[in-house]
């Protein structure tokens, strides 16, 4: 896998505000927010996209989820959020290193985003 903006905060090559941090993730702001909460749940792991993903991956993988949960609650907006995964190109990914998106901080009905 190519290095991204992604691998290169991990590694502290470039500054990031960290919101979380554990041994298998990261989590940040998203620098071009839809939301008034927009933040990025990054594992370290380097997995291209979730279609890359392996039944190695699925502790991490739960990790993630779990994380999502806990940041949730951290930013007060654990009573209604959303949790978006964009895979490949087709389905909007620009980052090619898988991250979560929580989303966050208005009223949001079926049909948003």
């Amino acid at each position: 896998m190519a290095d991204t903006v992604f691998s290169k905060i991990i590694a502290g090559e470039i500054p990031s505000n960290k919101l979380f941090e554990d041994e298998h993730c990261i989590v940040i702001p998203d620098i071009n927010p839809v939301a008034p909460v927009h933040v990025l749940v990054i594992p370290k792991k380097p997995i291209e996209k979730l279609s890359d993903a392996n039944p190695e991956d699925q502790a991490l993988l739960g990790h993630l989820m779990l994380t999502v949960g806990k940041v949730a609650e951290q930013l007060g907006v654990s009573n209604g959020y959303r949790v978006v995964i964009n895979n490949g190109e087709e389905g909007g990914q620009t980052v090619f290193h898988l991250h979560v998106h929580i989303i966050a901080g208005f009223a949001m009905k079926e049909g948003d985003m």
